[in-house]
């Protein structure tokens, strides 16, 4: 894991051309069933991925907080709203809460999640590739590439699938 993590972010630029143009292709005309192709690619890979042996999207990238987010937490660490910002977060060029600092301060030994149950939306459901209307997040899902190995899979099988029912 630590080898493919070390090139993946070469890896995903070298695909980045060839991800824009099938995702290109991909919001023109997608599949009808593609919301239950993504659920399906999706679970086969996180059947075979296991996140505690990589995390490294908590290691290298924080999530974006929302406002529920943020609630839930401070109340978790009773501290009220603004304390937990203060404490933990700082407004990204896009005005959304994001970390101060990575690694994710709530990442724990062994790659485990000390808020799991709590955690923010975004990490429940990174690394989006089981999202409805996947076709329609294709920036995000091409930076994810870069950061998460069963992403860079599932779009590279995607790609695959696809290629096969053209012929």
């Amino acid at each position: 894991m630590e080898e493919f993590l070390k090139e993946l972010p070469s890896r995903a630029k070298d695909k980045h051309k060839e991800n824009k143009k099938f995702f290109k292709a991909l919001r023109k005309k997608p599949p009808r069933d593609l919301d239950s192709q993504m659920r399906e690619l999706h679970e086969e890979e996180f059947s075979r991925t296991n996140c505690l042996e990589c995390a490294n999207c908590c290691k290298t990238t924080g999530p974006l907080f929302t406002n529920k987010d943020i609630e839930r937490l401070a109340k978790h660490f009773k501290l009220k709203p603004q304390q937990f910002i203060e404490q933990y977060l700082q407004i990204d060029e896009d005005k959304d809460y994001i970390l101060q600092e990575l690694p994710c301060p709530f990442l724990g030994l062994n790659n485990y999640c000390l808020i799991y149950e709590l955690r923010p939306k975004a990490c429940r459901e990174y690394p989006h590739t089981d999202r409805k209307n996947f076709h329609k997040i294709s920036n995000l899902n091409i930076k994810n590439t870069a950061i998460c190995p069963a992403a860079f899979n599932i779009v590279e099988e995607m790609k695959k699938r696809m290629m096969q029912g053209k012929k």
